[in-house]
């Protein structure tokens, strides 16, 4: 049992850089310890020292078994009370028929199986304490049109499918399961599609910019210390179960 007095402990996939890395710092603001995985030691490494205390890294691989298992292994002394399932790839931006299958298996393979993976391993220990969270990162990419993307947006829906599902599966046992659906954020991977789409276009990254962010009713993008805020506030909601949550700047609007 876990003591009431420490402070709940969060995984963070993909926690060395972007979206992982904001969501980290609002996690560790908040009071949370947090453990940072991924890929690439030197960016959990560099992470965790601008964290400083309570902050913990492991490498992984969550589209691979055996790398996932070995990483339930190393935290068997962790009380992992929070999943943030963040880790994910853009995949290729041509159209459908340009995509090789091993180019679509890969964006599937680390943005659904490694959610799968890591929920696999890291709920029993939930359920048994009949208490935890798990967070997984969709898009509003999932819910509309996004021309030349089809293996990401597709992979995107099936973490929606992935969330509610599991969700009905443990409610129950006191683990809560929801999806933030981020619209688009400032960041390195905006940057490369606004260069993509420059080049295609045969226009300024700025204007690309622009006319991505004027499809937002806010007219921007979001900046990726929202989408770390939007997660702890997820996990201040008690009654939020089996829902996703939309932080688009209105790109989507229901």
């Amino acid at each position: 049992m876990a003591d009431p007095t420490e402070p709940r402990t969060a995984l963070i996939t993909g926690g060395g850089s972007g979206l992982g890395r904001a969501i980290a710092r609002a996690l560790h603001r908040a009071g949370y310890r947090v453990v940072l995985t991924g890929r690439r030691p030197d960016a959990l490494a560099a992470t965790a020292a601008q964290l400083g205390s309570r902050a913990r890294t492991a490498t992984v691989d969550v589209a691979d078994p055996a790398s996932v298992a070995a990483l339930a292994d190393e935290l068997a002394d962790e009380t992992i009370s929070v999943l943030v399932n963040n880790a994910g790839i853009p995949g290729p931006v041509k159209p459908l028929v340009e995509i090789a299958p091993d180019e679509w298996d890969e964006v599937f393979a680390v943005n659904v199986r490694g959610m799968y993976l890591m929920c696999r391993a890291f709920l029993p220990a939930m359920i048994r304490r009949g208490q935890g969270d798990v967070i997984n990162l969709a898009s509003v990419s999932g819910k509309r049109p996004l021309a030349l993307r089809t293996p990401y947006t597709a992979s995107k829906m099936a973490v929606l499918g992935l969330t509610t599902t599991l969700g009905a599966e443990v409610g129950r046992s006191g683990v809560r399961v929801n999806s933030l659906s981020p619209g688009p954020v400032r960041g390195e991977r905006m940057t490369r599609n606004f260069r993509l789409e420059s080049e295609r276009l045969g226009i300024s990254e700025d204007e690309a910019e622009r006319a991505f962010a004027s499809r937002a009713t806010l007219g921007r993008l979001l900046e990726e210390d929202e989408v770390g805020a939007a997660v702890v506030a997820m996990l201040e909601m008690t009654g939020l179960h089996c829902a996703d949550i939309d932080l688009s700047a209105g790109m989507v609007a229901r």
